[in-house]
């Protein structure tokens, strides 16, 4: 696997990660021993980096990801996230960005992942309550305890992106871009993430399941699976999205790679490091092998021409959830 700066600050990772969250959460269907063994697989390959949050469970996807990984951890990238307030009983009380409970948060993911440091450490959301400067202080000051080495916010807007960098420097951002969601090429992250030196993980690389060529209808998505409540997967909206789907499909093919890999690689070629997340260790197998796709300004164009902004039919959120993501 080719490895990648993540962001100036010195953090080297591979050129693709693992997005463990839905191991744990949301999307249900998802077995310990397959997600194990998927974490173990991705290890083989190369995969440095591997993202959780104690939101995915809660708790119990920080849990899996330190019993995974083994003796391993400290080969390896841990990125994981707070934001969202939860007693010790996995109880959510809201966000909650202030350096009290950056402290807590913090330590509890330590207990979860069996470890004594976390490589990169990011603001899940941004708490509306709490100046920016507040929050990433306090996660500055985890920095120099030496509990973690970098940090990383995730879903900020541009200007909060800027001032959280000028308290204290930011690693990575983390938002969600794909050939379905390019807005951070239009409101100004990416452009700002570049100018600061600031890495950008995208998660959601594959639209959600859409780009990945695994979703035809709903009813492929299992019972209780969150994607069910999206507009863009509503039943108006979904066949507008696989007819894009079925173009770059088309684009694939003449590459012989899959449409995975075709969409992976898209966001790699743009500069950024993709997490995109499986419970399955063939389908890890077929992610990483994007890494070394290479396209040439003619692939450009047509996968361009194939699936410009907005082509996405339905809102990638629900209204409540896109509200949470405007940091």
């Amino acid at each position: 696997m080719k490895q990648t700066s993540l962001g100036s600050q010195g953090l080297t990772t591979s050129a693709l990660g693992l997005g463990c969250m839905g191991m744990s959460a949301f999307y249900g269907g998802a077995t310990e021993s397959g997600s194990i063994e998927t974490i173990r697989r991705a290890l083989d390959l190369g995969v440095t980096l591997f993202d959780t949050a104690e939101a995915y469970g809660p708790f119990a996807n920080e849990q899996l990801l330190g019993k995974a990984l083994g003796i391993d951890r400290d080969s390896v990238t841990v990125a994981t996230k707070f934001a969202t307030e939860f007693d010790d009983d996995g109880t959510p009380k809201g966000l909650n960005g202030s350096p009290a409970y950056a402290r807590l948060a913090l330590d509890r993911s330590l207990r979860h992942l069996g470890t004594d440091h976390i490589d990169l450490w990011y603001l899940h959301r941004v708490d509306p309550e709490t100046p920016i400067e507040d929050t990433i202080g306090a996660m500055g000051e985890a920095v120099t305890a030496g509990k973690v080495r970098y940090i990383g916010v995730s879903e900020t807007s541009a200007d909060t992106l800027r001032r959280a960098h000028a308290t204290f420097p930011i690693a990575a951002i983390q938002s969600e871009y794909s050939l379905f969601e390019r807005d951070a090429e239009h409101n100004g992250v990416l452009d700002t993430a570049r100018e600061l030196g600031i890495g950008f993980v995208p998660f959601s690389p594959l639209g959600r399941g859409f780009l990945g060529g695994t979703v035809t209808r709903k009813d492929d998505l299992p019972e209780g699976d969150a994607r069910r409540n999206l507009p863009r997967f509503s039943d108006e909206a979904i066949d507008a999205n696989l007819r894009v789907v079925d173009t770059l499909r088309g684009i694939a093919e003449r590459k012989n790679i899959t449409p995975a890999q075709l969409a992976l690689a898209w966001v790699i070629q743009a500069g950024t490091t993709p997490i995109p997340g499986t419970t399955k260790a063939t389908r890890m197998e077929e992610n990483a092998a994007a890494a070394d796709v290479v396209f040439t300004e003619e692939d450009l164009r047509q996968i361009e021409e194939a699936s410009p902004h907005g082509v996405a039919t339905g809102a990638r959120n629900t209204e409540a959830g896109m509200a949470r993501d405007r940091g």
